[in-house]
């Protein structure tokens, strides 16, 4: 399983993904979750993927050798001239690698292959913004009534930034949410966990503010994890008992 998160600020553009992976009960790894590509002054994209991993990194692969191809005809992320068409890029790509590997036949079924992917970032001229592309290659964009994405494992974590988000602030705050809706993630789920890769985008700079990735002993996440599960007991321990005899 996995669990990745985008956020819009004001300010700009936060990520995090964790980097776990299980084949079984008792087999889990580390692979990375996302990526990001600059053009120094004209743009910046980040991605993050959940999902099939053979998919995944299919995908990127992909997304990657069309990068690095010297014709301009190629679809390249980095050639598209707005941040939508880099959305339908990504989007046509995944559709693409999904029907490669879905079996032939008229019993072919490719729901095992599924991935879906947030892609953000800002190219210039235009505001930073970010997108949800799903396994068909449909996308939808972020908005101020819905101002950040969540892949993976999204349900122990959605709490938390629904009642903590504000556009205004800070980066170092933002982190914070992000690391108590991991933390409450990793918390009920065991195949999401540390380390969390984290991506900081400042408007209309084209390159990353801080890119970092955040191990599981990180004394500012340990305090945070401990913190929160502190303040949580206390505030429990401060609202009413319920009188069962009224």
């Amino acid at each position: 399983m996995t669990y990745c998160v985008g956020l819009l600020l004001d300010n700009g553009l936060v990520f995090m993904s964790d980097t776990r992976t299980n084949a079984g009960f008792d087999n889990f790894s580390r692979t990375r979750k996302m990526f990001s590509w600059d053009v120094p002054g004209e743009r910046h994209i980040t991605l993050m993927t959940a999902g099939n991993l053979a998919t995944t990194q299919a995908l990127v692969s992909l997304i990657e050798e069309r990068v690095k191809a010297a014709d301009d005809r190629d679809p390249s992320i980095l050639r598209a001239p707005s941040m939508f068409q880099i959305a339908r890029l990504v989007g046509s790509t995944l559709k693409e690698v999904i029907a490669d590997s879905a079996p032939i036949g008229p019993r072919g079924d490719a729901s095992s292959f599924q991935a879906t992917v947030i892609v953000g970032g800002q190219v210039k001229g235009s505001p930073p913004t970010m997108f949800m592309i799903y396994p068909e290659g449909n996308f939808i964009e972020v908005t101020a009534e819905t101002p950040f994405f969540q892949i993976g494992e999204t349900k122990y974590g959605r709490p938390i930034l629904v009642r903590a988000y504000d556009s205004h602030m800070s980066f170092g705050d933002a982190v914070k949410l992000l690391l108590v809706s991991f933390d409450s993630t990793t918390a009920s789920n065991l195949s999401v966990g540390p380390p969390f890769d984290l991506m900081v985008y400042k408007n209309d700079t084209f390159m990353p503010e801080v890119e970092l990735r955040i191990e599981e002993d990180d004394p500012v996440y340990e305090s945070i994890s401990n913190g929160w599960g502190n303040a949580l007991r206390t505030a429990f321990e401060q609202l009413p008992t319920y009188d069962l005899k009224a």
